[in-house]
C-alpha cells in the first residue's frame, strides 16, 4: 500500500483513472457514430454520397413526370369542358306556362302555351287551344328570339316570361 502513497503510485492512480475516463468517452463515442451512421444509410443508402444525388435527380425527374401529366389531363378536361358548353348551350335554359281561356266559353283557363327556348333563344313554342267540341295543337319556332310565324299575344307572354325567368302571374 506504500507503493500507491507515494508520487508514482498517485500518477499511476491518475493514470488508470484517465485511461478508464478516456474508454467511456471511447464507447459513446463509437455508440453515436453508429447512429449517425445508421442515420446516414437510411437517407443515402448503402453507397454513400452517390445515393442522395441520385435520389434528388430521380425525384426532380418524377416531379417533372408528374407536372407533365398533371398539364396533359388539364388540357383534357378543358377540352371536355368546352364541349359540355357547347351541348349545354342548346339544352333548354328559359320556359314558361301560360295558361288562360281562348274562346272565353269555357272556364278553368285550359288553354295553355309554353314557352322552351335555349341560351341563344332559340326553341319552340308550342300552344293547346282548347274549344268546347275540340282541342287544337300549334307549334311555332323561333331562332335567335324571332319567331318564324307571328305569336298570338298569349305565346308572346310565355316567351317573355321564359326569358325573364319568371313564370307569370294567373290572370283574374
Amino acid at each position: 500500500m506504500d507503493k500507491l502513497s507515494g508520487t508514482v503510485g498517485i500518477v499511476a492512480l491518475a493514470a488508470v483513472g484517465l485511461a478508464a475516463c478516456a474508454l467511456i468517452v471511447c464507447v459513446a463515442l463509437a455508440v453515436r457514430l453508429a447512429r449517425v451512421r445508421s442515420a446516414q444509410r437510411a437517407v443515402m443508402g448503402e453507397h454513400g454520397a452517390g445515393d442522395l444525388v441520385a435520389h434528388a435527380a430521380r425525384l426532380s425527374d418524377a416531379f417533372d413526370d408528374l407536372r407533365v401529366f398533371v398539364d396533359q389531363r388539364a388540357q383534357g378536361l378543358d377540352e371536355r369542358l368546352a364541349v359540355a358548353e357547347t351541348r349545354l348551350d342548346g339544352a333548354i335554359a328559359h320556359r314558361a306556362l301560360v295558361r288562360y281561356d281562348a274562346y272565353g266559353e269555357m272556364s278553368g283557363r285550359q288553354s295553355t302555351s309554353l314557352a322552351l327556348l335555349d341560351a341563344r333563344r332559340s326553341g319552340v313554342v308550342v300552344s293547346s287551344i282548347h274549344h268546347r267540341e275540340q282541342a287544337r295543337l300549334y307549334v311555332k319556332i323561333l331562332r335567335e328570339g324571332h319567331a318564324e310565324l307571328e305569336l298570338a299575344p298569349e305565346e308572346a307572354e310565355a316567351v317573355a316570361a321564359a326569358l325573364a325567368g319568371s313564370a307569370p302571374q294567373p290572370a283574374a
